[in-house]
C-alpha cells in the first residue's frame, strides 16, 4: 500500500519561511517524479513543484520560482519543499504527489496523492 504522509505546515507571517515534508512508503520511488501541488479555498487544485526521485529533473510554478525549493532525500525516503518569502497568496493546503509520468502529473491527473498539510500565511 502506498503511503505519501505530508508535515510540517503551519501558520507563518508573510515574509517567513516554512519547510514541508513528505514521507512516502510502500513501493520503489526511484522511477517516479514527486510533486507538490496546493489548493486555496475556493480555487482548484495547482501544481507547484516537482523533482524526478533520480533528483536530476525539477520543475517549479512560476509563482514560486525563485521562492520554493524541491528537494528529496533518498536515505529517507522523504521529498522537501523550502518555502521562502511566504506571501498571504500562498495560503492552501498542500498536497504531496507522485506519478510516473511528467504529462500526467503536470496535469494533475496523478497515481498517488498525501492527505495534505495546512499553510497559512498570515499578513
Amino acid at each position: 500500500q502506498v503511503q505519501l504522509v505530508e508535515s510540517g505546515g503551519g501558520l507563518v507571517q508573510a515574509g517567513g519561511s516554512l519547510r514541508l515534508s513528505c514521507a512516502a512508503s510502500g513501493r520503489t520511488f526511484s522511477r517516479y517524479i514527486m510533486a507538490w501541488f496546493r489548493q486555496a479555498p475556493g480555487k482548484e487544485r495547482e501544481f507547484v513543484a516537482a523533482i524526478e526521485w533520480s533528483g536530476s529533473t525539477s520543475n517549479y510554478a512560476g509563482l514560486v520560482k525563485g521562492r520554493f525549493t524541491i528537494s528529496r532525500d533518498y536515505a529517507k525516503n522523504t521529498m522537501y519543499l523550502q518555502m521562502n518569502f511566504l506571501k498571504p497568496e500562498d495560503t492552501a493546503v498542500y498536497y504531496c504527489a507522485a506519478d510516473s509520468s511528467w504529462g500526467k502529473l503536470l496535469l494533475g491527473d496523478v497515481a498517488y496523492w498525501g492527505q495534505g498539510t495546512q499553510v497559512t500565511v498570515s499578513s
